[in-house]
């Protein structure tokens, strides 16, 4: 029986004014019935755009098909004509994007959304369409689903609008799911939860996955078989067994080696004096008084936390979406008021000294989404500069310092004369390292800074933020949602939930011996968490190897 897919010799054109010629270049591969394929390649790799061939969502007036063949189920469907193209995509394919609140209409119900993916490729009635929207919802593991049916997708989690979108792809019974970047924004629970699902509806519906991760612990969670993509060529492909134990190809080896491992050091750092000291902090949303209304409870989004970070010490502070790390953090930094407790900053009170001159300097914040926080009107030069002139410092003594901290980072001064569109995504994470850095903090605050890099880039801004504390002496606290992120970086580890702090241990501890079953919760949904206790082994002696906790 031949393959579902069968990709030969495909070239994907750019045009004139790119980097490279070919987004796609030269690749053969075919998707077999029923198994799940990860393509897996750092951003720009041309993973999204060998996808988009095969469900005919190439932007026709910006990239085109040069070369090659794509067949589907036997038929050559590289000059299909939009019409064709729409007969197979919702209907045969299935396609989930990477961001779901982009991919679903805002104005729209979750019910008439699911509804419309229906109506476009059959002739049932009204009530029947509503019939199997509700079905797709109770198979996809949402609660209320006839509540849900009603709601908008902003007043669903990131979890259950990538859980919808599976629901839209698969509601006529494809036969290829294409995946891209389903979990990449997405905390380890939720993940686990929709490769759980992904797996679920593969097994029961029999359909082949393309499955587009830059994720090494996903591909040992679900791969059957993976292509490794740089640069729009195939680079090695394989059984994800094979390729995970044994990589061939150097660009592949240099991928597996960026994922963080939980393989850590014995050596813990001593203890040194607090610098920041979180006091039973609390934060609620809402609940004021007004003359025509009686009062409501407000919406509590941190509960009495407390958290200590010491003079040069990274604490990570991990949790799930909605946990309210972000909160606390923004508290800390002065972006939110508290509504109970105390924040102590060198022994001062926060509350207190906020608003004295020098004060505000000693903390900085990097944020997850370098490019949203950075003026996209505004030059480098600018962006770092523009705050402490405006405060007196000289323009040639603020030039000075911005070079200096750039070639710091890992970028050459003239970077400062280009906009914050024309770096990538981890250029202009180191941008916006280098603007926190500027008025020589004593405490960064570090938002989910990698959250949505690719493993390698992800790589050099930890290994970057880990240089930059051993030489700059600053205190680090971390927010993340990945585990082996958090064991990367940190000394000490506080894991929150529901806004209260459930467990702050080492970080050796809290993997050895977690106190919490919550924290046990997030060690077990780590991706790929097997072959992490195998690599963890490999890269240490047996003497000292990491006693990972066992999954349930």
């Amino acid at each position: 029986m031949s393959a579902l897919v069968e990709i030969r010799d495909l070239s994907i054109a750019l045009p004139a004014s790119a980097e490279r010629a070919f987004a796609v270049q030269d690749v053969s591969l075919d998707i077999e019935r029923g198994e799940v394929l990860c393509l897996v390649g750092e951003s720009g790799s041309g993973k999204s755009m060998l996808a988009a061939s095969i469900a005919g969502l190439l932007p026709s007036n910006a990239l085109s098909i040069a070369a090659g063949t794509v067949t589907f189920d036997g038929a050559n469907i590289t000059q299909l004509s939009e019409a064709g193209y729409r007969k197979l995509r919702g209907r045969r394919i299935g396609f989930i994007f990477q961001e779901p609140m982009t991919a679903l209409n805002p104005v729209l119900t979750i019910g008439e959304q699911i509804d419309e993916a229906i109506a476009a490729h059959g002739g049932e009635s009204r009530p029947a369409r509503r019939a199997r929207a509700l079905e797709l919802v109770h198979a996809i593991h949402l609660p209320q689903p006839e509540a849900i049916l009603d709601r908008f997708p902003h007043q669903l989690s990131g979890g259950q609008r990538q859980r919808v979108m599976i629901a839209m792809a698969i509601a006529n019974e494809p036969d290829l799911l294409i995946a891209d970047e389903p979990t990449t924004a997405l905390d380890v629970t939720t993940q686990a939860a929709i490769l759980e699902l992904i797996g679920e509806v593969r097994q029961r519906l029999g359909l082949s996955v393309l499955f587009i991760t830059h994720d090494f612990g996903v591909v040992a969670d679900i791969a059957d078989r993976v292509a490794v993509l740089r640069d729009g060529k195939i680079v090695e492909q394989g059984p994800a067994a094979d390729v995970l134990a044994h990589p061939a190809d150097t660009y592949t080896q240099a991928l597996i080696a960026a994922v963080p491992t939980l393989a850590f050091s014995n050596k813990q750092r001593p203890r040194t004096a607090a610098l920041l000291s979180v006091e039973k902090v609390s934060k609620t949303y809402g609940g004021r008084r007004s003359l025509f209304r009686a009062a409501r409870p407000g919406t509590p989004a941190v509960r009495e936390a407390s958290l200590v970070v010491g003079t040069g010490e990274t604490v990570a502070l991990v949790g799930e979406s909605g946990s309210g790390k972000s909160t606390l953090a923004q508290c800390i930094v002065g972006l939110q008021t508290w509504t109970g407790g105390s924040i102590l900053f060198e022994g001062r009170d926060l509350a207190r000294h906020r608003r004295r001159v020098g004060f505000d300097q000693a903390i900085q914040m990097v944020f997850q989404d370098p490019f949203g926080s950075l003026n996209p009107r505004h030059r480098v030069r600018r962006i770092v500069t523009e705050p402490a002139i405006a405060k007196g410092v000289p323009e040639e003594e603020a030039e000075t310092r911005m070079s200096a901290l750039l070639e710091r980072v890992g970028l050459d001064k003239s970077a400062a004369d280009r906009f914050p569109h024309e770096f990538s995504g981890g250029q202009r994470q180191r941008i916006a390292l280098t603007r926190a850095l500027f008025p020589n903090p004593r405490l960064l605050i570090a938002d989910e800074p990698v959250s949505a890099l690719d493993v390698s880039i992800q790589a050099q801004v930890l290994d970057l933020l880990n240089q930059l504390r051993r030489d700059l002496g600053i205190s680090i606290l971390f927010i993340t949602h990945d585990l082996r992120v958090a064991a990367t970086v940190a000394d000490r580890i506080a894991v929150m939930r529901h806004g209260e702090i459930v467990e702050t241990g080492e970080t050796r501890a809290i993997f050895e011996d977690p106190r919490s079953n919550y924290t046990k919760r997030l060690l077990a949904a780590i991706p790929g968490l097997a072959w992490e206790r195998r690599r963890a082994v490999l890269q240490q002696d047996a003497s000292t190897a990491c006693r990972l906790v066992q999954s349930p």
